[in-house]
């Protein structure tokens, strides 16, 4: 019998299980007994290390089970029940999470980008946003804009660079409403050459953030930051309420031990930048269009539907959206555990 070789993948940056070196760790400490919900020595460890790597020592870390939960469980927590969250039309939370944020109670306030290809909201744009609701009369039957919602990388693999980021903090701050960023990604804009941003800068300037495993070495697991401390009283209470509570959650917090250990969530994150660039590089050699100018981890190729059919038939890709007829963009995704080898191979079959 001959099994058929399945086809390279680069469709997405939470294909593989996880860094060997955490489950080496998972392995080591299988059959100890620790208490459960994440309060246990080793996630009580964890909280240490990103509170020093934020350097937001009164920090309060909660670790959930993935982006979804843990979006739609801190948007939630944050918000009135009569208010919305602002967020690109392009966001995670707009587009590709069912949503699950409406499903808790609270409208997506969607603003179209400036600039269709980067996915970013400008500071302008929300305080316009805000703005205008106020302005008008009828703002008391209307859904009022109670936070605001970005991620690093965007969907669009585009960064918020350090002016950005405080324009849209002090924007927030002077309307008295949370700047809360999905970081699914970070380790891959942390590593990015073009980022300007820090984990410290993060802390600083946004009331809540989360740190992605699932994507970057992990399992899975996210790792939830409120650079303040109580800014969400009970929020272990809200993360039961949602089901986003790992029982045994010693599991999650060593992972996190472990990604903060030695600076491995950095070496991740470079690991997965070099592969891109190298990919990037190829495609210009070879007069490949991208689509959106992506500097980070996903890289978006715009191609004939004949010539995306082909490629696919050898590589495994995730498909974007249409563009117009003929025309489809596909979306080559690096992670933490990409290989040379499977770099040179997509590069072979280009």
């Amino acid at each position: 019998m001959t099994l058929e070789l399945s086809k390279v993948s680069f469709a997405s940056d939470y294909m593989e299980g996880a860094h060997p070196v955490i489950l080496q760790r998972l392995f080591e400490t299988n059959l100890e007994k620790t208490a459960g919900y994440g309060c246990d020595e080793y996630s009580e460890s964890a909280r240490s290390k990103i509170r020093k790597a934020c350097a937001a020592p009164a920090a309060d870390i909660f670790f959930l089970v993935g982006g979804t939960q843990t979006n739609a469980t801190v948007i939630d927590a944050m918000l009135r029940p009569y208010q919305g969250v602002i967020a690109a039309r392009t966001g995670h939370i707009s587009v590709h999470e069912a949503g699950a944020v409406e499903s808790g109670g609270h409208k997506v306030l969607e603003l179209e980008p400036e600039n269709p290809v980067d996915g970013k909201l400008s500071a302008a744009q929300v305080a316009a946003c805000l703005d205008g609701f106020w302005q008008d009369e009828n703002h008391d039957h209307m859904v009022m804009p109670g936070m605001v919602y970005i991620s690093q990388p965007t969907e669009y693999g585009t960064l918020y660079s350090l002016e950005e980021l405080t324009a849209l903090s002090r924007v927030c701050r002077k309307a008295g409403i949370p700047l809360y960023m999905d970081g699914a990604r970070l380790a891959y804009a942390l590593a990015c050459g073009a980022n300007d941003v820090t984990l410290p800068d993060i802390a600083r300037l946004c009331d809540a953030f989360y740190i992605g495993g699932t994507k970057c070495g992990a399992l899975f697991g996210e790792a939830v930051v409120f650079p303040k401390h109580d800014t969400v009283p009970h929020f272990f209470t809200i993360v039961k309420q949602h089901g986003a509570l790992v029982a045994k959650g010693r599991i999650t917090g060593l992972q996190f031990d472990t990604l903060f250990t030695d600076g491995l969530y950095n070496e991740i994150g470079r690991s997965a930048l070099l592969a891109a660039d190298r990919i990037r590089a190829a495609l210009n050699e070879k007069g490949y269009r991208q689509a959106f100018p992506a500097p980070t981890n996903q890289i978006f190729l715009l191609l004939t539907k004949e010539k995306a059919a082909k490629l696919q038939e050898k590589v495994e890709l995730s498909f974007w959206e249409n563009s117009g007829e003929d025309h489809v963009v596909l979306r080559i995704c690096t992670s933490w555990a990409t290989r040379p080898e499977d770099v040179e191979q997509l590069i072979s079959m280009l």
